[in-house]
């Protein structure tokens, strides 16, 4: 009842980032262990609160107090089982219950149609492989919603670019997420990278089967840029000739660099820098004069660009949809 109470409470007033809000089957698990262990945490603040409150309160000094020590007890058998037994026993109940919570998630059976993405953690943004989609892309990431008919859970496999390839040395690093409504779901990187880890923000996007379909088949394309146009046909001689095309990839094109984001579909993703700023042509142009400004700290520098220059790359950029 408690944890009905809770939810329905916590659920009438949710986020992007709600974590009393689950909408994933592994979230679901772990939400509700974490109620189960409030609840017995709680318990155990209101008794040793309420024991505290009533010696304070019954035993307190009295005009009446002679003073003299009060009789003294030793070799309790009870009281030193009470107080060894009774711990045990709930560790041993908390132990049991986050065990099967984990082998629960780590034991998922793999359906067929299950999706393979492969995420890379670089300083400071998100790489998003999908293996199997022959689709790359940075910081959104865009996953189909499941349900019971259609069972679609995402398989991540992680790693990071900036030091090890794994997290862990020689330790498989995975997770999965079986997102049952459609939306978007923020996030935020977990292990401390640098001086952007505070805006090494997530995105995920959960579609419906048909979106997330048309999503992928627009990725998929080789982008189309409006060359006729003299400014934007500049800017990509620019792109091109400058040192952006040692870090960048633009699919049909001779950029090829792996440091950074790939800008085939830029246009397509509502934020820049790792959803430190709204995508915008504004943004943008601000981004390629001076990076720092928008993000401190993070790796690539400015380009040194004068404003005509500065405008045909944005006009180029921006046609990358």
């Amino acid at each position: 009842m408690l944890t009905t109470a809770i939810a329905e409470l916590t659920h009438r007033v949710s986020s992007p980032t709600d974590i009393f809000a689950p909408v994933s089957t592994p979230a679901q698990s772990i939400f509700e262990l974490s109620l189960f262990v409030l609840g017995i945490s709680g318990a155990i603040f209101v008794v040793v609160a309420g024991l505290l409150a009533y010696t304070a309160i019954r035993f307190r000094k009295r005009k009446s107090d002679d003073g003299r020590e009060p009789p003294q007890v030793y070799g309790s058998l009870q009281v030193e089982l009470a107080w060894t037994v009774t711990p045990v026993l709930i560790a041993l109940v908390l132990l049991l219950a986050t065990a099967r919570v984990i082998f629960k998630i780590q034991g998922a059976v793999r359906p067929a149609g299950a999706l393979d993405v492969t995420v890379i953690g670089h300083q400071f943004w998100w790489e998003y492989r999908y293996p199997g989609l022959e689709v790359v892309t940075a910081n959104e990431l865009h996953v189909p919603v499941s349900d019971p008919a259609h069972p679609t859970p995402t398989f991540l496999k992680l790693y990071s670019a900036d030091t090890d390839p794994d997290f862990i040395p020689n330790h498989p690093n995975s997770m999965w997420i079986e997102p049952r409504e459609t939306g978007l779901y923020l996030g935020q990187c977990a292990q401390y990278c640098g001086t952007q880890h505070a805006k090494m923000l997530l995105r995920v996007y959960v579609q419906s089967r048909e979106d997330f379909a048309a999503w992928v088949q627009e990725q998929r394309q080789t982008v189309q840029t409006a060359l006729a146009d003299g400014t934007v046909s500049e800017g990509r001689k620019i792109f091109e000739r400058v040192a952006c095309i040692n870090c960048h990839t633009v699919a049909g094109t001779p950029a090829n660099g792996r440091f950074g984001p790939d800008l085939t579909h830029l246009m397509s993703r509502e934020t820049i820098a790792s959803g430190a700023a709204p995508n915008t042509p504004e943004n943008i142009r601000r981004w390629i004069e001076n990076p720092n400004a928008i993000k401190p700290g993070c790796l690539m520098p400015p380009m040194g660009l004068n404003d005509p220059q500065l405008d045909a790359v944005t006009a180029y950029l921006v046609s990358l949809r």
